[in-house]
């Protein structure tokens, strides 16, 4: 009996140890965020001392990509470990009132891998995978708890008149009239409280900001905005005096009110660490910083005044390097290296399968990613991409390869899929501005074949009808 009740508690024992060894992850995403705004990128003119931290702490990626240019697809894409070419979603397709086109039900996303390792998982902020109730909800998928917006084109206000705690619709104070609570503060106490209550357990948390897409709204006292006016000198735009609540809200000041949002979007970032440090979690927790996608120019906004896409061409919607090519950052305190910089090509499709390696889940080839542990760990013999492919349903339709350091993008896919691709080394040409098709066909017949082998045909997101 007594032997039978030291092994029980051996056992238990050995659990909680485990446990209190698995690495808590925080994934932070930001919404529609450019290459080029964040100073470890390059950025002059906006201020985000957090999120350099985190980079000159950690290791800072400078040829890493998004899903794809736009924010359901690309989000897909993270959260199922597929490329556009494969994930169930494909375009921002909107359901009723509220929501967007569901992941099914036989969608394996992050959340549920992290659960499936012992984790406590949370998702805060933006989700866009799935309408209130259907199988493609947060909580059907994996979150022990949500908070946050369910629908992307609502969170085009932040001010909303609701927001969404698990399955439960939160009624907020505010009009159009009369703002007074401000969703991405509404969700970042959340995430926060989430933090503190599961420090004894491993968690996962997909942090997903709304900063700093459009609208360009800000809470009327924000300091950063006040700030950012006098920093640039900006006359008031003229605007309508009253806004209906449809649409973005017009902004008087677009360039501070950005700046604001980004500055905004860094202090969130440094709370969450400071909270780590002050519950003595910072060393046993991976961090990791990125965007859906390339700065928009909406609501206002004008990308070019801050360079946000760096030295790349194109914006949001392209699939040039500046729609897709995001600002990544990892951090570890005691296990990932400070001060590194990583040229590793990369996607959203690889983090399902770094965090599954990391857990100790075998994925059985359900991924179109490669796991880039060996990448933040400094091991040798990490794997490599033949390639990577991304497709666009909107504007006409575009597809896009990686090979190496050859691009090819073939646009107006819908009106002619077998159409011209454009060609260049970024090597030499990293804003894309040299088409190099007519001298390398061989490498345009390398990158046509790869389109026409990675996409499948979806018939909720239909693309491109070729004779074969």
């Amino acid at each position: 009996m007594r032997f039978k009740l030291f092994v029980c508690l051996f056992t238990m024992l050995v659990v909680v140890a485990k446990a209190q060894q698995m690495p808590n992850v925080i994934f932070i995403l930001a919404d529609d965020l450019g290459y080029g705004d964040l100073g470890c990128y390059g950025q002059t003119k906006i201020a985000t001392p957090h999120i350099d931290k985190l980079a000159a702490d950690g290791m800072r990626f400078t040829q890493f990509y998004a899903g794809t240019s736009v924010c359901a697809p690309s989000r897909a894409s993270l959260m199922t470990g597929y490329h556009t070419g494969k994930t169930a979603i494909r375009g921002n397709h909107e359901i009723g009132e509220e929501g967007q086109f569901p992941l099914p039900d036989s969608a394996y996303t992050m959340p549920e891998m992290f659960k499936d390792a012992g984790y406590i998982t949370g998702v805060f902020g933006k989700w866009g995978l799935g309408y209130p109730g259907s199988e493609g909800d947060p909580t059907r998928q994996g979150a022990d708890q949500f908070y946050g917006y369910n629908c992307q084109r609502q969170s085009h206000n932040f001010f909303p008149g609701h927001l969404w705690s698990n399955t439960k619709r939160i009624a907020l104070k505010n009009t159009p009239h009369n703002q007074t609570e401000y969703a991405p503060q509404l969700i970042q106490k959340q995430a926060i409280r989430f933090i503190e209550t599961n420090k004894a357990n491993p968690f996962f948390v997909y942090l997903a900001y709304t900063l700093p897409h459009a609208a360009l709204q800000l809470p009327a006292d924000d300091q950063a905005f006040e700030y950012y006016k006098r920093k640039f000198k900006e006359d008031s735009r003229n605007i309508p005096t009253s806004w209906n609540g449809k649409g973005y809200q017009p902004q008087a000041y677009p360039r501070a009110a950005y700046a604001a949002m980004v500055t905004k979007l860094d202090n969130y970032v440094g709370e969450i660490v400071n909270k780590l440090k002050a519950l003595g979690l910072e060393k046993n927790t991976l961090i990791v910083f990125t965007s859906d996608n390339g700065p928009h120019a909406e609501g206002g906004n004008e990308p070019e005044f801050f360079n946000s896409s760096g030295q790349f061409r194109g914006i949001k919607r392209s699939l040039s390097e500046g729609g897709i090519r995001v600002s990544t950052i990892a951090t570890w305190p005691g296990t990932i290296r400070p001060g590194q910089t990583s040229n590793h090509i990369g996607a959203f499709w690889d983090f399902l399968p770094t965090f599954a390696e990391l857990a100790g889940i075998n994925l059985q080839n359900r991924t179109d990613g490669i796991s880039i542990l060996p990448t933040l760990l400094n091991k040798p013999k990490q794997t490599k991409h033949k390639f990577l492919y991304w497709e666009f349903h909107e504007d006409g339709g575009r597809q896009a390869v990686r090979i190496g350091n050859w691009k090819g993008i073939r646009e107006q896919v819908l009106q002619n899929p077998n159409g011209p691709i454009e060609l260049y080394d970024l090597s030499k040409d990293p804003g894309e501005k040299d088409d190099l098709a007519k001298t390398n066909p061989k490498i345009v017949k390398r990158i046509e074949k790869v389109m026409l082998e990675q996409h499948t045909e979806n018939e909720h997101f239909p693309f491109l009808k070729r004779n074969r």
